[in-house]
């Protein structure tokens, strides 16, 4: 889906995409070509499996977008956690094909732990795009679209989502791109009467931009090239090229030295919400971790080594006590973290 998007919108030409199904196609890939434009390792083309977060951008006549292409395979979950807390919204992209909506919502599929993954990541609104409408065993067949609808909202409520604000089910043929930047065409199918998908985000409510805060970016990625370069998406502030900033948790002193957009176009400033590369001056890259965060040296962001914090426990087979090991996913960051004391409250009890 995320390829076509990129090819409907003009930002991947005609001659490129048909490199792309030239070279599937000799690889006995043919259907995977549009993912492609995406999947760019060799390991995900020849497995036709995302497994690391791929970015890429695109831009309608009203907005502009960067997408975050997060793997939805469970052996790359952290991957999927990493890009999700990223987001602004959240794209879940469903299986219409009889069988493989089944194997994804059943217990223990991944598309109930992708739901609660984006709705503790962050995320207040999701899109559930239902695909694959044109199969053999769907053929935009309404009761179908219905019945994955009625399936899923009970369980996207149960997350903490409104399924009357939060959530929008859309159709879509993401191979054909019926329903992507045009509206499906009633000879296709007849009954659906609402936005297409692209339509639909043009007109979503914008997302407060927290521009006049204190500045916090944290790191995603990170690499030499020319300098040191570091990956992310603005979460609140502004930056310019020159600043001084502070690099948490070790405290290191930067320099802005450039700013770069999602075109890799140079820029003198960016603000929350821009997905952008700096390069930075004072800090070494083998000095640098996924999850740090560029901050403010008026304002600098806590680091703290114990903290509280309420859990709640969705699913777990094993017995969960004191001294317990896990992995904290906060934003970008990934570390491991162990639960010393637990506190009851035997008051209230809760059942997801």
């Amino acid at each position: 889906m995320g390829g076509n998007l990129l090819y409907i919108t003009g930002t991947v030409d005609k001659r490129t995409m048909e490199k792309f199904e030239r070279e599937a196609k000799e690889a006995g890939r043919e259907s995977w070509y549009l993912s492609w434009a995406l999947d760019s390792t060799p390991q995900e083309r020849s497995k036709g499996k995302t497994v690391e977060v791929g970015r890429a951008y695109f831009e309608t006549d009203s907005r502009r977008y960067t997408i975050l292409d997060a793997p939805g395979h469970k052996t790359f979950v952290p991957s999927m956690i990493s890009g999700a807390a990223q987001a602004d919204v959240a794209i879940l992209v469903i299986s219409a094909r009889k069988g493989e909506f089944e194997t994804g919502f059943e217990r223990g599929g991944q598309t109930r732990e992708h739901i609660m993954l984006v709705k503790t990541a962050g995320v207040s609104k999701v899109v559930i795009v239902i695909n694959k409408m044109d199969d053999t065993t769907v053929n935009w067949d309404k009761a179908r679209y219905d019945e994955i609808k009625d399936k899923l909202t009970p369980f996207v409520k149960a997350a903490g989502f409104n399924p009357k604000t939060d959530v929008t089910f859309i159709p879509v043929s993401a191979f054909h791109g019926h329903n992507l930047k045009d509206r499906v065409s009633k000879t296709v199918c007849p009954w659906w009467d609402g936005p297409s998908f692209l339509e639909h985000v043009d007109h979503m409510p914008m997302v407060d931009r927290k521009i006049g805060a204190p500045l916090m970016m944290p790191v995603s990625e990170k690499y030499k090239d020319m300098g040191t370069i570091i990956v992310g998406k603005i979460e609140s502030g502004h930056l310019r090229k020159g600043d001084s900033l502070i690099l948490m948790p070790n405290k290191d002193s930067v320099e802005v030295a450039a700013i770069y957009n999602e075109l890799e176009e140079e820029v003198d400033r960016a603000l929350c919400g821009d997905n952008i590369r700096i390069r930075l001056r004072g800090v070494d890259d083998e000095d640098i971790s996924p999850g740090f965060v560029l901050t403010s040296p008026s304002k600098p962001i806590h680091a703290v080594r114990q903290f509280e914090a309420q859990l709640a426990i969705l699913e777990h087979k094993n017995i969960i006590c004191a001294g317990y090991s896990a992995v904290m996913h906060i934003h970008t960051l990934a570390e491991e973290v162990t639960l010393p004391v637990y506190v009851f409250n035997t008051a209230q009890f809760y059942q997801l």
